[in-house]
């Protein structure tokens, strides 16, 4: 099989499952579905993964990286609360220095070191990564200041880009509303209905927390009914 041209950072949801329809297509054969078990109270999110990688014949690899460790989050912490959105009903707009106890300390500069290894190590020509900035929850670790800043550190510190071939990082979803997001998705054919958006285990979304409720907005503003929860 010939080596994947890109590398897909895979949480199993509506964001990085359009970034595997879009690899997809702009690749010319199946990217590198990469995932992380970090300890996740949402751990369910890998098995959607799976069906996910599965869909598009993607080869998958997942990472163990055990952010319990130090905690500091909701998602990895069973004594924090995962709490209900407090965004208004009407915007996804966060306050820029009001950061929830969702966020993960770490997690997308681990993601995106390990992923930039993975895809100089399998000579993959870039990594995609599936994060927004404008109906997001207001991680530090989602803004263009920060995909920037890697960026620089992808050109200086890998073999490939001392040989003029940096690994490239693409943010396709940046500058997208959350209805645009899922408008592209359907366009794209991506398997929507396999997607896992929810903070909580599961079975069932719980249509409550912020990661549910910003995807429902997205649904809705768009105009659509959301499969993943029409579909059995």
């Amino acid at each position: 099989m010939s080596p994947s041209r890109h590398v897909v950072i895979l949480s199993g949801g509506l964001d990085s499952t359009t970034c595997m329809a879009l690899a997809a297509r702009d690749g010319g054969r199946p990217p590198l579905a990469l995932c992380f078990d970090y300890g996740q109270s949402h751990r369910i999110e890998l098995e959607h993964a799976a069906k996910v990688a599965s869909h598009y014949g993607a080869e998958r690899l997942v990472v163990d990286i055990d952010a319990r460790a130090w905690g500091g989050s909701a998602l990895t912490d069973a004594s924090v609360d995962i709490p209900q959105s407090t965004g208004s009903p009407d915007s996804g707009q966060p306050d820029p220095l009001d950061i929830p106890v969702t966020y993960v300390p770490a997690r997308n500069i681990i993601f995106l070191a390990v992923a930039l290894g993975v895809a100089e190590a399998r000579d993959a020509d870039a990594v995609y990564l599936g994060v927004n900035a404008l109906d997001y929850s207001g991680y530090p670790d989602c803004r263009p200041a920060f995909v920037d800043a890697f960026r620089a550190v992808a050109a200086v510190g890998q073999k490939r880009a001392l040989a003029g071939r940096p690994v490239g990082i693409r943010t396709p979803l940046i500058d997208l509303t959350k209805p645009q997001i899922v408008r592209l998705a359907l366009d794209l054919g991506a398997p929507v209905e396999l997607t896992w958006s929810c903070y909580r285990p599961g079975p069932v979304p719980c249509q409550a927390c912020d990661a549910c409720q910003l995807r429902a907005r997205g649904f809705a503003d768009a105009g659509v009914s959301d499969p993943a929860l029409t579909t059995p």
